[in-house]
Parts: structure tokens; sequence; C-alpha cells
């Protein structure tokens, strides 16, 4: 599990990765069409465009952990580290004329492991980036990180390649359950690698899972303890699913009940609270000042270009808004990257599905969102979402003023439920 980039089970896992995953529309020609393609007059009118964030997928890891639906892959031998920054590199000069004159407001290099870099490899992959495109100042540059490639140096040289916020994937401080999930890690290794984030980094992320196999509410509680024990300035937490396709779906662990995990949350709240860290968005806790802006950026609707072997991007234009996936496999996408042509797929969204898309992240931040920005990233009148607003005022689910609409308490933990409020008419009946 790896903490902010854009997978979940249907409509309850929150992850991010799965906002990247649900686009909807035709599918476009793999090459960009000439800009002036996506300026002709449409059923949308975008007055502004939204904040643009960068996501750089780096797709290999040491050991593909049996839970993981991530495009990660097993690193054999060795990886193609240099021929892969060669392609990224190409990946965004072919990006360039559909972001043009776009500042970027964050940069999200994740995995995979990209820690398995080396900070030498992270400079010239973000010294690219900086020559390409404009970023703006302070942009938050976060890494993943894995304990399993920790090194006392390593975190030192990524700052100094300039990294601004590191984000530690550490799952769990026992190590019994570490070996359950398949990590390769032991708890004296995630500690090392924590002090290590909190002496060099000003700001960082721990990632946490819960209800995991064979976990009770002492264990996770211990767990708990020793994150806060760092004083981290965020952390994500989220709850172990079974994923199609992954090891663990053909060999289903047992896991801790509905009531268990719910009580488990409500733990998790709880603790964190009590150290001064906010719960912000459904799987995030953070000190203020601290929130992930990268992830700010998916939840309240704004554009992200993905390069790297699978990585989706979302990019909006006056008329429209478009979804793009790169090739998943790494040697296809450097094959491809390395000759001008990185997308795989390219779909622009249904006017119909953008309430959808929209609700499904705005809805996941405690704080909801301004409704005059529903008008302003999806180009849609706020009568298209008064009906369902008000249905779920009514069940109290959502509650709102003049000005902003929030999921109350009840909202948040049957938060899939008040998404789904939102899917249209068709795919409602669907389900």
């Amino acid at each position: 599990m790896a903490e902010e980039h854009p997978q979940a089970d249907g409509l309850r896992r929150p992850h991010p990765k799965w906002v990247e995953e649900t686009s909807g529309g035709r599918a476009f020609p793999h090459a960009p069409a000439p800009v002036a393609h996506w300026l002709r007059p449409g059923t949308l009118t975008l007055a502004a465009l939204p904040p643009l964030s960068l996501y750089v997928h780096l797709p290999w890891c040491l050991k593909k952990c049996p839970y993981c639906d991530f495009n990660s892959h097993q690193a054999k031998a060795d990886p193609p580290f240099a021929r892969y920054l060669d392609a990224l590199r190409c990946d965004l000069e072919a990006s360039l004329p559909l972001v043009w004159g776009r500042r970027v407001v964050s940069v999200f290099i994740g995995g995979g492991t990209p820690s398995l870099f080396a900070p030498a490899a992270i400079d010239r992959l973000l010294g690219d980036v900086r020559a390409l495109l404009p970023l703006e100042a302070g942009c938050e540059i976060t890494l993943e990180a894995n304990p399993g490639t920790f090194e006392r140096e390593r975190f030192r040289g990524y700052r100094d390649a300039g990294v601004t916020r590191l984000s530690v994937g550490v799952q769990s401080f026992d190590d019994a359950a570490l070996a359950a999930l398949g990590r390769v890690h032991d708890a004296a290794q995630a500690r090392a690698a924590l002090a290590e984030a909190r002496a060099v980094f000003e700001t960082f992320n721990i990632d946490l899972m819960y209800a995991l196999p064979g976990q009770t509410p002492a264990a996770l509680d211990a767990d708990l303890r020793a994150a806060l024990a760092f004083e981290p300035p965020h952390l994500s937490i989220y709850q172990l699913t079974i994923e199609p396709n992954t090891l663990f779906a053909k060999h289903p662990p047992a896991l801790p009940d509905e009531d268990c995990a719910f009580d488990m949350l409500d733990l998790i709240t709880e603790r964190c609270t009590a150290a001064g860290l906010a719960r912000y968005e459904v799987s995030a806790y953070a000190r203020p000042g601290h929130h992930c802006r990268h992830n700010l950026n998916y939840w309240e609707f704004g554009d992200y270009l993905g390069i790297g072997a699978g990585a989706h991007g979302k990019l909006s234009f006056p008329h429209r808004v478009l979804r793009q996936i790169r090739w998943r496999e790494p040697a296809r996408y450097i094959e491809q990257a390395l000759a001008g042509k990185p997308v795989a797929q390219e779909d622009e969204v249904a006017r119909k599905a953008l309430t959808f898309e929209f609700m499904l992240n705005a809805l996941r931040l405690k704080d909801g969102f301004e409704l005059s920005r529903f008008a302003e990233r999806t180009g849609l009148p706020i009568t298209a979402i008064a009906a369902p607003l008000a249905a779920a005022e009514a069940r109290g689910l959502l509650a709102r003023d003049l000005h902003r609409a929030w999921p109350t308490a009840r909202g948040f933990d049957l938060l899939s439920d008040l998404q789904a409020m939102f899917l249209p008419a068709d795919a409602a009946r669907d389900n």
C-alpha cells in the first residue's frame, strides 16, 4: 500500500488511485490531438482551469506484496533505471502541448518503491521536470520511501535533490503483521527510517494499515502509539481490503469483521486527535499546515498530469475534461515513450459522469466543498446536483449552508452510500 497516489474496491475503500480509474466517455487515438481540437464549442464551459499537479510513477519494488493491486513489478537483475528516466523525459516532452503555460503546484513520485532509485537518479528526474515545467514557488515534492530500502544518507540525498516531503510506507510496527503482509522490512528498520525522516525533512508522512490479518484493537493501539511517538506531521491510514488479481484474492486471510473495523477507525481518530492530528480526509490526519497539497488537488477535482508506466492523468480544457492512461508494462512503456507515444488510452469524461467524479473526490474531505467550486471544476450548473444534495441532506448524510456542503459524521461512516447518490441515473439502476 502506498500513501497518496491515485485503488479501491467498489465504493468502499478510500484510496486516491480509484480516482484515476473512474474515467468515462469514449476512447481517442493514442496520439494527442492538436490543442485546437479541445477548444471547439461544447456543452461545458470552464471559466478557469484548476490547479495542475504532476504524478510520476516508478514501477519497481523489491517484492510484490500479496495485497497490492498497484502497477508494481518486482525488480529482477538490474532494472533499466537510466533508460526509464529517459522515457520519463520523453513522456513529459510529448505532454507539453496539453499543459503549456500552466504552473505545477505539487509533484508526487510514487510506485512501486521510488526509494529504489538512488538520490542521483531522483536529482536527474527533478532536474528534467524543472527544465520542462514551471513549478510554483514552494512547490510540494513528495517521494514515497520503503524502510526496506533505507540507508541513512539516502534520505538526505533525496532532500538535496529537491524532495520536500517524504512518505514512509511502514504499514505496521508488529513483525508478525509485517510478515503476514509480505513486507520486506521489520519494525526496527521502520523505526530507523522514521527517525531519519524526522531529522531530515520538515514534513513527512507515515503510512499505516489497519484491520490486518488477526489484528486486535490492542495491537492496532500499539501500532498507533509507535507511529505517534515520532510526532508525524501527517498520518495516512487505510483499511486492508482484498483486491482482485492479488495473492490475497486467491488465498484470502482471515480479517477482522466490519464491526471491529469500525471500532478500530474510532480508535484511530481518538488517538490522532489527542496527538494533535486532525482528520481532514477519510484516511488522512494532519497537523495544521501539513495537509498533503498533492492529495488535496485530487480531492478538490484539480488536474494532474501522470507520467510513467501505467500512470493515470486528468486534464481540463475550456470545453472538455480528458483522462489519460500510460502503457502499463514497464518495457512496453519505455519503448512507446521513447518513440513519443507514451499514452495507451485517452478518454473524454462524459458530461453525465462529471457530477459523480467530482463528488467521489470532494466528499472524501471532512469539510466538503464550496458549492461554487462544483461549477468551476465541472462546467455544470449547481442545479445538476440539487436533487441528490437534498436527498442526502434528508437522510442525514450531508449538511450544507449557502456556501458549502460537507458529509456529516454519519455520512463519513457511510461514505460509499453518500457518493453513490450522485451516480448517473442509469448507473445507479445498474447498482
